[in-house]
């Protein structure tokens, strides 16, 4: 019912910034909130920012608080993740994740996902 396209990811020197941007496609008046999730080799999938839809709800990982910001255009049902003071510890796949608006919360476990994106990869060297 919902497809979540993501793009942006590459690869940066440490210090360095990225923005991820994902785009939802399909019945986008379902999603309450919109977020991101990462995953690398030998970790759990662990969330790392949330939006709420309707209104400036958000939720950070404490790993990645102070260094990511959330960002939504709901005009063009896109959220954003602007990646700075990147270390080679960010080093991950990441994935966009939609809910299906059936409570008003944010996203912040794998169990709140009804819909993921295909992934892009973020690789940071030091």
């Amino acid at each position: 019912q919902v497809q979540l396209v993501e793009s942006g990811g590459g690869s940066v020197q440490a210090g360095g910034s990225l923005r991820l941007s994902c785009t939802a496609f399909g019945y986008t008046y379902s999603i309450n909130s919109m977020g991101w999730f990462r995953q690398a080799p030998g970790k759990e999938r662990e969330g790392i920012a949330s939006i709420y839809r309707g209104g400036l709800r958000t939720f950070y990982g404490d790993s990645v608080k102070g260094r990511f910001t959330i960002s939504q255009d709901n005009a063009k049902d896109t959220v954003y993740l602007q990646m700075n003071s990147l270390k080679p510890e960010d080093t991950a796949m990441y994935y966009c994740a939609a809910d299906s608006g059936g409570k008003l919360s944010l996203i912040t476990r794998s169990e709140d996902v009804r819909y993921w994106g295909q992934g892009t990869q973020v690789t940071v060297s030091s």
